[in-house]
Formats: structure tokens, C-alpha cells, sequence
């Protein structure tokens, strides 16, 4: 099939809006909020986090979405078989009536038809960025999956897609999941608790203010089953370096918790940057465990070394925000040694305190919130300033509660596995915050700065580590 309709119906239900006397939406700017208003687009769907903002039932969201792929789009099986088990599942099941267009012209049929008002983006990231401004200049609206730019020539576009959105009355968004997390949620209260916390830090290149370290796996099982990623994944001009990618995810907790509401200018707030990188190595039968591939795809081949793939996605990243030194490590094994998985390590230092975010063997692998005082600070004063700040954090979520561990001088802020909701459930707040933005016209002038701020440190650290090789 070259190109063409298919569409996907639920049980008996057929789609009518194929009829030729059926009027897509067109260039609709004005959303009030009411049910159904919202008609999702979504192109070339490669990656699993197009259909988690499908998992559950929005209310503003109408129950047809129109999606547009090219012959032979991998990502698009796996995308139609999320949203048929939405669907088909026992508890809570959805009512998505789903309307295919393949063909190798998919991106200009989306703008041509205008089916839609709001265009989700989660895929392939090499031609990402020129979808957003693409889209954008077409009076669309976006909600993009990270990264949103992964080289020097995409942070141009974006910035550019920005400007055009404004002249276009459109928002463009990046789904930042991690907002969402409540462990993040409870680190951001104790934060910006001046009295626990005081000031950040100044801080040194050597010993900075803000240190994150994010460890992952490009090979896993769930429930027993391979999670099977495309050959794609693999090439860093897809994809993108590591820096380029996890990296969003630490730079938008740092602005968010330790500046929050605050606008952040890269022209001005951001200096120093510094990186390097380094690749991980991944034979012919590690490939193949994890993409199904048996060979190597052509794209992959300057990247072999007697046959050993290399994959740069490890790296540092140093910079400073406002004066303050930051320094941020993202590593991708290729599996994680038996019983163990995916690993994380955060420290913020108060002028009062310091938050310890960690997620090793000794946690479970569930990421638990650790808090100690500042040097200099009396252990009574931190103390009761610990206890006003459970109080306060207690009164909002009751749940949460504080203990010493065996360590002198640290505590546990305990949050119970059973108040956190899992990393699939983020996806619909975010939607559902994304929006509330588009009915209320109230998206913050500082997301859209700190947006260009994040992907400016991690675009230019990918240069800057590429020039030292």
C-alpha cells in the first residue's frame, strides 16, 4: 500500500468521518474547555509514549484520532496494537476510533486535512524538530515528546517554531512526565522551604550545587517479555546522543525545583558548558536480542568497529544556572546485571540542607527521598525545622512521613509506594495540564524560555563533547 485510508473501528463501530460531506475542524485557536473539543493528530508514532496519552479517558479529548504513517512504519503496529488493548481491556476500557492514512506523503496529507487541532509527536527524532515547526506553521497545535531538538540545527528550528507559534495564537509543549512524579513532587515542597532548606548553594566545578546521575538499559523484560526497540534506537543521529535525550528530563527537574516560576534566559542565565561523551559497545547478538534485527542496518554500519557497535550514549554535562555549577551523568548499559535495573542519584544542597534522591540495590530500585543538614547547622535547629516542614508537606498530603535512618543525622522522608503512581500515569497530567493551557491561555511565559534554555545546555553540550574526539 502506497498510500491510503484505513480505519479502525471499535467492536461494531465504524467511522463516518471519511465521508466527503464531513468538515475537518480547521484552524481551530479558541478551546473552552468542554468535552470532546480536543481532536488529537498523531504522526509517524515510534515510540511507545504516543499511545500512553491514549492509557485513559480525557474528557476534552474526542474519542477519533486521526494518525498519518509511512509504508511499512514499524512504529505504527505496535502504536494501533497499545490502543486496541486500551480499548479491549476488562477495567476502565477507552472508546478510541482510530482512522489511519499511509503513505510517503503523511506529512503533508496531516496539514493539507487539518483533521485535528492538537498534533502529539513521539517518535523517530531526526526530523522531529522540522515536524514541530512544520506543524506549527500550519496553525497547529503541539504536544511533543522528548527531545524535542538533538543537534546545534534543531535548537535553530525550535527557537524559530516558538516564535512562529506565537504568530500563529498555537502552544507548543514538552511532555515532562517527571513533574508528575510524586517524589519529585515532595523534593520540590522541602526545597523551596526557605526555612528547612535556605538557599541553594553557591556551590564549585568541583563540588557543584546540583549533581544528577541517571543510569539505563537498553535491554529489558517486562513481565517476563523483551521489550523490543527499534533498530533506530541505536543510531544517535535518530535518536540522539544520550546527552541529548535523558538529559531533558534532569536539566527540567533542576529549573523546576530550584528555580521555580522563574524564567530562565540561555543568553544570560546558562554558562560554562562543558561535556563529554563516550560510547556504549554492543555486539551483533545483543542487537538482535533487542531489535529482532539479524543484521545490522545500513545507517548503523559507520558506527561498527570489528563488528562491535558503538553507541554514544554515556556522557557529562557541566554548566552553571544562575551562578550556581550543576553537573549531570547519563550512562545506558547494554542490560542490567541480574536482579538489579535501572538506577538513579540525585543530591541538592541547601544552605540548611541536603536532599539525597537515590535509587539503588539498597532501595529496591524505588527511588526514596533522603534529607541531612548543611554543615554548619545545629542538629536541634534542623531538627525542628525537619518537623515544620512534614507538617506543612502534611496538611496537602497526609500520607507522607519522616524517619531517621542509620546514618547520623539523616532521615528517610518516607512516601509510600502505594501513593505514587507509576511512570505511564504521568502522561495523561501532563495532557490534561497541556490542555487546560490550550482552554485557558495560561501556559507561563517561563516553560517556554526554560524549554529553550534545556535543549540550548544539551544541544550544545553535544557539540562541544563531539569537538573533543
Amino acid at each position: 500500500m502506497k498510500k491510503g485510508w484505513l480505519i479502525i473501528a471499535v467492536g461494531l463501530i465504524f467511522f463516518s468521518c471519511m465521508q466527503k460531506n464531513n468538515t475537518p475542524p480547521g484552524d481551530q485557536t479558541v478551546f473552552t474547555g468542554e468535552a470532546g473539543e480536543i481532536k488529537l493528530i498523531v504522526p509517524a508514532p515510534g515510540h511507545f509514549h504516543a499511545n500512553l496519552l491514549q492509557k485513559s479517558a480525557i474528557l476534552q479529548v474526542d474519542d477519533s484520532v486521526f494518525v498519518y504513517a509511512a509504508p511499512k512504519d514499524a512504529g505504527l503496529k505496535q502504536y494501533l496494537s497499545a490502543i486496541e488493548s486500551f480499548n479491549q481491556r476488562d477495567e476502565n476500557p477507552t472508546n478510541w476510533q482510530t482512522v489511519v492514512y499511509i503513505g510517503d506523503d503523511f506529512l503533508n496529507k496531516m496539514i493539507t486535512d487539518k483533521k485535528g487541532n492538537v498534533v502529539v509527536l513521539a517518535g523517530n527524532n531526526k526530523e522531529k524538530t522540522e515536524y514541530i515547526l512544520s506543524v506549527v506553521d500550519a496553525g497547529l497545535n503541539v504536544l511533543s515528546d522528548k527531545p524535542m531538538a538533538i543537534n546545534r540545527e534543531d535548537f535553530l528550528l525550535l527557537e524559530e517554531a516558538y516564535a512562529n507559534a506565537e504568530a500563529q495564537n498555537v502552544l507548543l509543549y514538552d511532555m515532562m512526565t517527571e513533574r508528575y512524579d510524586m517524589l519529585n513532587i515532595i523534593e520540590k515542597e522541602l526545597i523551596n522551604d526557605r526555612e528547612f532548606c535556605g538557599e541553594l548553594q553557591p556551590g564549585t566545578p568541583e563540588d557543584p550545587a546540583v549533581y544528577m546521575e541517571s543510569v539505563h538499559h537498553f535491554y529489558k523484560e517486562v513481565s517476563g517479555v523483551p521489550l523490543i526497540r527499534p533498530a533506530w534506537y541505536y543510531d544517535v543521529e535518530q535518536q540522539g546522543e544520550g546527552i541529548a535525550d535523558v538529559t531533558t528530563h534532569l536539566i527540567d527537574l533542576l529549573f523546576w525545583k530550584c528555580f521555580p516560576g522563574q524564567p530562565i534566559d540561555y543568553t544570560r542565565d546558562i554558562g560554562n558548558i562543558s561535556s563529554t561523551h563516550w560510547p556504549t559497545e554492543i555486539t551483533l547478538a545483543q542487537f538482535t536480542k533487542s531489535t529482532g534485527e539479524t543484521a545490522f542496518p545500513d545507517y548503523l554500519q559507520k558506527y561498527l568497529d570489528n563488528s562491535i557497535l558503538k553507541v554514544y550514549a554515556n556522557g557529562n554535562v557541566h554548566f552553571d544556572v544562575k551562578n550556581h555549577p550543576v553537573s549531570l551523568k547519563v550512562i545506558w548499559n547494554y542490560q542490567a546485571p541480574e536482579g538489579s535495573g535501572d538506577t538513579f542519584m540525585s543530591v541538592i544542597k541547601g544552605t540548611k540542607a541536603i536532599l539525597k534522591t537515590v535509587q539503588n540495590k539498597e532501595q529496591n530500585f524505588v527511588k526514596q527521598l533522603y534529607v541531612q543538614k548543611s554543615e554548619g547547622l545545629d542538629e536541634n535547629e534542623f531538627s525542628g525545622n525537619l518537623q515544620k516542614a512534614i507538617g506543612k508537606i502534611q496538611t496537602t498530603y497526609p500520607f507522607v512521613s519522616v524517619s531517621p535512618t542509620s546514618n547520623k543525622g539523616e532521615y528517610l522522608i518516607n512516601i509510600p509506594v502505594e501513593n505514587r503512581e507509576g511512570h505511564e500515569s504521568h502522561f495523561k497530567y501532563v495532557a490534561e495540564s497541556f490542555f487546560n493551557f490550550l482552554a485557558n491561555r495560561t501556559m507561563p511565559e517561563w516553560e517556554k524560555n526554560n524549554t529553550l534554555a534545556k535543549y540550548y545546555i544539551t544541544t550544545k553540550a553535544v557539540e562541544i563533547a563531539k569537538d573533543r574526539d
